[in-house]
């Protein structure tokens, strides 16, 4: 599943370690989100949203393999 919390991120001077704070995950998390070898639960998906104010579609994307 593709995303682009990364640019998300970098819009709002956030670090990963500052995001996974808000979103109450470990940086690690994130990072493993953004490379796309983890996909969020659906709860942490909703959480990426509201940090920032947007729809979960509009964070993340579905690309068949």
């Amino acid at each position: 599943m593709d995303n682009n919390l990364p640019t998300l991120r970098e819009k709002n001077d956030e670090s990963q370690s500052d995001l996974a704070d808000a979103v109450d995950v470990t940086r690690q998390t994130i990072n493993a989100v953004e490379r796309d070898r983890y996909n969020p639960s659906l709860e942490l998906a909703f959480k990426l949203a509201a940090h920032y104010d947007s729809a979960i579609e509009d964070i993340f994307h579905w690309s068949p393999d």
